[in-house]
């Protein structure tokens, strides 16, 4: 099932260090490059709900280039929200500024799921249409596609918004461990649909977050969690781009987030890369790790630091530069420009 590739993307930096091949400099992207910190992003988006946002073709197709204007990143990743999918199925939810996706009725009994329909390429046309006219523009720039991970996507409709204790989520999770297990393997197939529809338009690699399942010990994650991740990750293997795993808080669980089937472990700022390598195992790329807040202080620390991530990942097979976790809102643009500059010319081979 192998999609037709642009040569010049196929031949890019980022998408040889996500196959662990030889590359002319480290590449470099950052999770949240599309908005929040930038002025051109705020000023597209005054007024427009979040959701209304990542409906809009042309809008979405501005905003994901703005990063690539503004820094030459490597990569470019497609402007959506986890929830985006939920939303086209018909759930009740709204993303609320300052506290994020708010479900109206959350899911915690049987009869609940059923809400939880298939999701077809209908439903989301104008994520087809909007990637379609991104890799007209991007030219030899990769694009991610983007989605949310089974247990994070539960967490959001069991706990009915976002949480930092997961406590219905683990009630569920331990409480009826087949209606949890039901619920994953659905929202699997709702994710692995939402990917497939971005690479059959044009995405080149993606990435799957699981931002909240730091919150499980690895025991809990082998048993509740890997088998669905791993049906989202077998869905879209035939397509061969690049899989690429993401979580927050996740140093213990590296080596099997790897194992669910990843060709990319993406790695936050607690756990240095070489210490990674070591946890995940070979066969992988890495991706990672400079903490966001990093990025606060002067031009010669955020050097200093970029420069122990580079040489921690001096001896891995395959990296692409980027942030432990997103930009953080306030963060001075110019801080990152700078920083895929420096990373660029540190490592040009």
């Amino acid at each position: 099932m192998d999609k037709p590739e642009n040569p010049a993307v196929a031949d890019s930096a980022f998408l040889k260090a996500c196959r662990r091949e030889p590359v002319p400099h480290t590449p470099v992207w950052f999770m949240r490059q599309a908005g929040r910190s930038l002025p051109e992003y705020l000023k597209v988006r005054e007024g427009i709900p979040m959701l209304e946002s990542c409906m809009r073709p042309e809008l979405v197709t501005e905003i994901t280039l703005q990063p690539v204007r503004r820094h030459g990143v490597d990569a470019a990743i497609y402007f959506s929200d986890i929830v985006v999918p939920l939303k086209a199925i018909g759930l009740d939810l709204d993303i609320k500024p300052g506290v994020g996706p708010v479900v109206e009725q959350p899911i915690r009994s049987r009869a609940d799921l059923e809400r939880l329909r298939d999701l077809t390429p209908e439903d989301v046309s104008y994520v087809t249409e909007a990637i379609r006219m991104l890799t007209a523009e991007l030219g030899s720039t990769p694009l991610i596609g983007f989605a949310g991970a089974p247990f994070t996507l539960a967490s959001y409709l069991v706990e009915g918004g976002p949480s930092k204790n997961h406590e219905h989520t683990k009630a569920l999770m331990y409480g009826d461990p087949q209606l949890w297990a039901d619920l994953l393997d659905r929202l699997a197939d709702i994710t692995a649909a939402f990917l497939k529809v971005q690479i059959e338009a044009g995405a080149s690699a993606v990435q799957l977050f699981d931002s909240w399942v730091g919150a499980l010990a690895p025991a809990d994650y082998r048993r509740s969690v890997l088998p669905a991740s791993r049906k989202v990750f077998e869905a879209v293997a035939p397509y061969d781009v690049p899989r690429i795993h993401f979580g927050v808080g996740t140093g213990e669980l590296l080596g099997l987030m790897g194992e669910a089937g990843a060709d990319v472990v993406g790695v936050d700022w607690r756990v240095p890369l070489d210490e990674a390598v070591r946890r995940v195992g070979p066969g992988k790329a890495l991706q990672g790790n400079l903490d966001p807040a990093v990025l606060f202080s002067t031009r010669e620390a955020v050097e200093s630091k970029a420069r122990e991530v580079l040489d921690a990942a001096s001896g891995l097979e395959g990296h692409i530069f980027n942030l432990g976790h997103g930009v953080l809102p306030t963060t001075d643009p110019g801080a990152l420009t700078a920083l895929t500059e420096y990373v660029h010319e540190q490592t040009a081979r």
